[in-house]
């Protein structure tokens, strides 16, 4: 008897894995953004950090091995 890995279900737990690992970065960027803008500052970075945080869950769905899955991360 062998050992399969359902890459599919591999995918949506890591990603599952991932959002709730961003959920308090998306929050801190919420507050730095209100922050930046209360005070007139330039927001590009904190916009650009927020959409990275978003896409970083589309990175699984190209990933084709577990290896591949495993080595996605937020930082």
């Amino acid at each position: 008897m062998t050992i399969s890995i359902n890459l599919d279900k591999a995918k949506n737990l890591k990603k599952e894995s991932l959002r709730s690992e961003r959920k308090p970065l998306l929050e801190a960027q919420d507050v730095l953004y209100m922050r930046a803008q209360e005070a007139g500052e330039d927001t590009t970075a904190i916009v650009a950090e927020k959409q990275r945080l978003r896409d970083i869950t589309n990175l699984v769905d190209s990933c084709t091995t577990v290896e591949e899955i495993k080595a996605v991360n937020i930082q």
